[in-house]
């Protein structure tokens, strides 16, 4: 089987694959606002840090861990930002500011998108510079991960506010 057969042609795959970049930026936008509301709708800020039964993380530190995540699998890997994790942080800080934590979803809409621009249609192809599952993945497959991992937590945190407010 030619390559021809296989894969679209060479300029058809390009025009594929910068469309991928520019869904996925749209979509990590899209979905970084959304965050930007829950956080925001929560009518006692006090309860962002609240967990009751069998909830075991508050909006809070979820909302504090998407931050992480994105700023050191997207912003550090990708983008080269000298983002340095802290994960245990992520789940055991406690009382942020709603507001402290509204600018931190800002500055990382903003390390998102200048990583995501950084991509080439051949980087999608690559390998993800981290092995974080057990066996390598192409950027491309790791970041429609981090997208839905994203929209996991961002229920849960809606899920949470509803429950609660």
């Amino acid at each position: 089987m030619s390559d021809g057969a296989k894969y679209p042609p060479t300029s058809a795959r390009n025009k594929m694959e910068n469309t991928l970049i520019e869904s996925l930026k749209t979509l990590f936008n899209r979905d970084l606002k959304k965050l930007k509301k829950e956080i925001e709708a929560y009518q006692d800020e006090q309860h962002l840090w609240i967990t009751e039964k069998n909830i075991s993380n508050c909006a809070g530190n979820l909302c504090l861990h998407l931050i992480g995540n994105l700023n050191a699998f997207i912003g550090a890997e990708l983008g080269n930002s000298g983002y340095v994790r802290k994960r245990d942080l992520e789940f055991s800080q406690k009382r942020v500011s709603r507001l402290e934590m509204l600018l931190m979803i800002d500055d990382t809409k903003s390390v998102v998108e200048k990583s995501l621009n950084q991509l080439t249609a051949e980087d999608l192809l690559k390998d993800f510079p981290l092995q974080v599952f057990n066996e390598k993945v192409s950027t491309l497959h790791f970041l429609l991960h981090l997208s839905t991992h994203f929209n996991y937590h961002l229920g849960q945190i809606n899920y949470h506010r509803r429950l609660l407010d």
